[in-house]
């Protein structure tokens, strides 16, 4: 029987009727993944950008989430034509590219994660996880149904641009990155300063007027809720390595006198 592949994030989200929230995969373990993958949130991001994930990691995380009802997206490290096909050939459905600032750097992301003749993607399905091994029928002819391209946009020239990058046929949906865009405007670590705010809006309502879907990254609450309020439909709540240090920390303080310090017993 031929195999079907999970929807990509742009179906998931054209078939919600509210924001989707999600979280980041940043360590290469399958277990953590697992769990981020079970736990009832909409969507996962499996980083290789920022994180200590390779190739070998990537598929094994693809597998070690595809048994859970959540749609698991790729962030790749570079726009970089070679990394989208390894990607998308380990299975990848949705990938994530990040530092697109220009309508043409979004024109070149697109194509990485195309086959001709829209783009330039090489053809090893049937060597690859991405058609199963050729167990999925027509996967060269109906791959851009199976693929979905999100781009991130994460300088104040990317903001100025949004608009344009969002109106580029192919892309899915933009996710504005406050981290980065913060850095881009003098404001390294402040995220969550009005200006940054403020822009991060601005490319809201630029991508929005461009009918697609826009999304950020917000791990305060009060942030991701307002960012909601301002259109914003899949949201990056939480980190697994995140999580963990803050729980490891809460766990600490609950038993150890703050003014004790560490123990040096073993």
């Amino acid at each position: 029987m031929p195999l079907r592949l999970a929807p990509t994030l742009r179906d998931a989200i054209a078939g919600a009727d509210r924001a989707l929230f999600g979280g980041w995969v940043c360590s290469d373990s399958p277990v953590l993944a697992e769990i981020m993958a079970g736990s009832g949130l909409d969507w996962i991001m499996i980083d290789m950008e920022h994180a200590p994930v390779g190739l070998g990691d990537v598929q094994t995380l693809l597998q070690a989430t595809a048994a859970y009802p959540v749609t698991t997206i790729v962030r790749v490290p570079a726009n970089d034509a070679v990394w989208i096909k390894q990607v998308l050939d380990l299975g990848a459905q949705t990938v994530m590219v990040p530092m697109v600032s220009t309508a043409a750097e979004a024109e070149a992301a697109v194509a990485h994660a195309s086959y001709p003749p829209r783009g330039h993607r090489g053809v090893g399905n049937a060597l690859a996880r991405s058609g199963r091994w050729n167990r999925v029928d027509d996967y060269l002819a109906t791959a851009a149904q199976h693929t979905s391209v999100i781009v991130q946009v994460e300088t104040s020239e990317g903001v100025e641009n949004a608009e344009a990058i969002a109106a580029t046929p192919g892309v899915d949906g933009v996710f504005v990155g406050p981290s980065d865009l913060a850095a881009s405007m003098g404001l390294i670590g402040q995220q969550t300063h009005p200006d940054v705010v403020a822009a991060v809006e601005r490319a809201f309502a630029a991508v929005s007027a461009a009918g697609k879907p826009v999304g950020v990254n917000a791990f305060a609450e009060s942030a991701a809720r307002g960012y909601v309020d301002s259109g914003a439909r899949f949201v990056l709540v939480g980190a697994d390595v995140a999580l963990a240090a803050r729980g490891a920390e809460r766990l600490a303080a609950t038993y150890i006198p703050a003014d004790t310090g560490r123990s040096t017993s073993r």
